[in-house]
């Protein structure tokens, strides 16, 4: 898994870097510990190949990285049962961050799945202030060059206002009952 390892080393992320993954892998193990996963490898497998194609403002980040996904298992895990569909499902899932609801999703373990997953991602809106800002700076870095300033500005308070404007920020109760108030104060704090 090289170029995954590399991909996620690139220059360019000063965010959606090898960081954020382990961050990602931190929820993962919480979840893990709590209501657990119905397919774990699959969801460790999203969490390792979500943003392995990553580039800021792109529009098809998700499906690149889903069929890298596919790719890299189809090559490197054959016979190991793995749902690689499953896999590029979750990972093109976090192309509509911020779009989806509870509702969305069944009670079923596969729809639990998703919505852990997707929490497990956006937990960091909930981080400690500290922690918070230094991810909102990362993605302004990121788009640092790809837009104008005074633009990425106002797209990025659009999408947080629309995120504090939502009934429940996190689509899992999991991560509502532990996320969402602070997740609240922050989004309050910047877009205010």
């Amino acid at each position: 898994m090289p170029a995954l390892t590399s991909a996620k080393r690139c220059n360019t992320r000063a965010y959606h870097h090898f960081g954020h993954v382990q961050e990602v892998l931190h929820r993962f193990a919480e979840v893990s510990a709590g209501p657990g996963w119905a397919q774990p490898a699959e969801v460790y497998l999203a969490v390792l190949y979500h943003d392995s194609v990553y580039e800021a403002g792109s529009k098809d980040n998700e499906a690149l990285s889903a069929g890298l996904a596919v790719d890299h298992i189809a090559r490197w895990l054959p016979g190991y049962g793995i749902d690689a569909l499953r896999v590029a499902e979750l990972v093109n899932l976090t192309a509509r961050h911020g779009q989806l609801s509870p509702g969305d999703f069944g009670e079923d373990g596969f729809s639990l799945d998703a919505r852990h997953f997707l929490d497990c991602d956006m937990a960091i809106l909930g981080a400690s202030p500290d922690v918070f800002d230094a991810y909102d700076q990362g993605i302004a870095e990121e788009y640092r060059g790809k837009l104008p300033e005074f633009l990425f500005r106002l797209n990025r308070k659009r999408f947080l206002k629309g995120l504090l404007a939502r009934e429940r920020i996190y689509l899992s109760d999991f991560f509502h009952l532990r996320y969402d108030a602070a997740a609240r104060a922050n989004l309050r704090r910047v877009t205010g």
